[in-house]
């Protein structure tokens, strides 16, 4: 259905509403058909943007008296690719504006393509309306990819990444993993952490050995504090600098990480993640949260650091050292995140 809409947008498959639980990869495949658009039609106007960013533009429009400039705005679009459509639950002005939006493209035959992590008669607090709109199309569900996929998958990154990782460890990880691509990758990430740190690729002992929270539960129940906590710690931070109105670069970007690792491990709320930073506007978690998920698919090095950041919670000291000449060595700073 993907490849046909890039072929065809508007024509076939309108709407396309593809669901699936956390970490499986809609939003590379939203991002992946409106490229593809893009190469294939050059005049069409394609705009993709998650759910919260268009929650933010109602909002704005609205405050500022310009709903009709926010209609015209999407009125010019071709493809309209809208990611995370059930965080519109319960905001009744929102959805009367994405109810429009809808209509107004779709009655020009422009595409709409659509993301959540359950179909549309489960998502709450959702307009009748809408909700008829989503299922007249076509519904695809992304499930979890089988054990040969999640193996080509972890090659593939390895030669994006250019790293050497053994079939064998691939094969471990792989028969490990089977909840979501993004733990898999997470998983993948420690291991070639590993291998910049010490210059050497891990063998299997290693490997498991890194990767052991993956066959067990973690000791500890995470919860709001404990990722403030981590956050702080990693960053070299006082929790109170994250909870602070402070600008300053080095403190935003750990606050913002907080608030993306809130919402995306505990599934908190966004007025929920505002109030636990001081109070702050949801919008303002909202913003952290597709900022922070956004630069993760383009930025090695942040996805590296959040995967090192979720694997501090069992306090994986291991994943940091290595033994040399009989010796245990330990990499300068990093040591110190993992001190309790």
């Amino acid at each position: 259905a993907s490849w046909a809409i890039t072929k065809k947008p508007g024509q076939v498959y309108n709407p396309l509403f593809i669901y699936g639980k956390v970490g499986l990869g809609k939003t590379h495949l939203l991002q992946a058909i409106g490229n593809e658009i893009i190469q294939n039609f050059k005049d069409k106007k394609v705009r993709y943007i998650p759910t919260g960013n268009f929650v933010a533009e109602v909002i704005s429009s609205i405050r500022n008296r310009e709903t009709e400039k926010l209609k015209s705005k999407y009125q010019k679009i071709d493809v309209l690719i809208i990611d995370d459509v059930q965080f519109l639950t319960g905001k009744e002005k929102t959805q009367e504006e994405f109810f429009y939006t809808f209509n107004t493209l779709y009655e020009k035959n422009k595409q709409i393509i659509i993301s959540s992590d359950r179909p549309p008669k489960a998502i709450p607090a959702l307009a009748e309306r809408l909700r008829s709109r989503f299922e007249g199309g076509m519904i695809a569900d992304i499930s979890f990819p089988d054990l040969e996929t999640r193996i080509a998958i972890l090659k593939s990154k390895c030669q994006e990444r250019e790293v050497d990782i053994s079939d064998e460890i691939l094969n471990y990880i792989s028969s490990k993993v089977q909840r979501n691509i993004r733990e898999l990758e997470g998983a993948l990430n420690i291991l070639i952490a590993y291998q910049k740190l010490n210059n050497n690729p891990p063998n299997l002992k290693i490997a498991k050995t890194l990767l052991k929270n993956l066959t067990s539960s973690p000791s500890r129940t995470v919860n709001a504090k404990k990722i403030i906590q981590t956050v702080a710690a990693f960053y070299d931070l006082k929790e109170k600098d994250l909870m602070s109105t402070s600008r300053k670069k080095e403190i935003v970007r750990p606050r913002q990480i907080a608030m993306f690792l809130l919402r995306q491990e505990l599934k908190a709320s966004f007025p929920f993640i505002g109030r636990r930073f001081g109070g702050k506007d949801h919008t303002t978690a909202i913003y952290a949260y597709e900022k922070i998920l956004k630069e993760v698919d383009k930025n090695e090095s942040l996805d590296e650091e959040i995967g090192l950041i979720k694997h501090r919670r069992g306090c994986l000291l291991q994943m940091l050292i290595y033994q040399s000449q009989g010796q245990l060595r330990i990499k300068g700073h990093i040591y110190q995140l993992c001190q309790s």
